[in-house]
């Protein structure tokens, strides 16, 4: 709905050098982006950015990630018969074909994903000087006082971990709190574990599973690497590749699980 108003000139304040002509901004397509999408979510964010791309009139190559390999299948079969593929070819495949495609000269970069991949891409945009957007990962701390209603406060913690069984880049990773609402926090934690997902947490329909067993066996090795206290753990399965939710406690900035 709003299409017109963006592609209308935006008319800006005139400066002593523009006095006698008409100062205003004019929208226009970068020409050709290549989208780049993680396997966190591959749908969303696949379709968000290349709406937004096509709506500004631009061609756009698509790379689905290789890892999230259904969803790639998806996309390589289905959106050919709604998209033109001169303007919208579909690139599938690993690193050598993300790597040969971030060889060729476009005008715009768009990614999602962790920060190792985002150094490569801007490394390759900075040849030709091609503009980017990156949303990279990080770490995401919570701080939590002592005033804090500790059962609200974990079920908030709680539900945001839960999302897409925490692989995404806001996920809350590590908790901060007093010594005073330390015991607290950590019994409310484990009562809001069990209030979402019940006694057995690999059981619970609302609990998802790591997309691949490389992903599944970092994470194992990382609480295998942590010198922190284990408060709470409900266990993994990597037939299943079910990873349960785990609490640990003092953890130090230079433990594993804070890389």
């Amino acid at each position: 709905d709003n299409f017109s108003s963006y592609m209308k000139p935006q008319h800006v304040s005139k400066t002593l050098a523009t006095m006698t002509d008409t100062a205003y901004i004019q929208a226009q397509p970068y020409g050709v982006v290549t989208l780049i999408c993680p396997w966190n979510y591959p749908v969303a964010l696949l379709f968000q950015p290349l709406i937004g791309a096509i709506a500004a009139g631009n061609c756009v190559v698509i790379k689905p990630s290789e890892v999230s390999t259904a969803c790639e299948a998806l996309f390589r079969d289905v959106l050919p018969k709604y998209l033109p593929s001169d303007c919208f070819p579909i690139v599938c495949g690993g690193v050598p074909e993300t790597s040969a495609l971030l060889r060729q000269r476009v005008d715009y970069i768009f990614y999602t994903g962790c920060t190792t991949v985002g150094k490569i891409i801007m490394k390759a945009a900075a040849e030709h000087l091609t503009p980017v957007t990156l949303e990279l990962g990080g770490k995401c701390p919570t701080f939590v006082d002592s005033s804090s209603d500790m059962y609200i406060t974990a079920n908030r913690i709680i539900a945001n971990k839960a999302q897409n069984t925490g692989q995404q880049c806001i996920s809350n990773d590590y908790v901060m709190c007093t010594r005073e609402s330390h015991d607290k926090l950590v019994a409310a934690l484990k009562t809001s574990i069990e209030t979402f997902f019940g006694k057995d947490m690999q059981q619970s329909h609302d609990w998802g599973r790591i997309i691949n067993t490389r992903h599944y066996d970092r994470l194992v090795k990382i609480l295998e690497k942590t010198k922190g206290r284990c408060v709470f753990d409900a266990g993994r399965d990597r037939t299943t590749l079910y990873m349960g939710l785990v609490v640990l406690t003092d953890v130090t900035t230079d433990d594993a699980t804070m890389e």
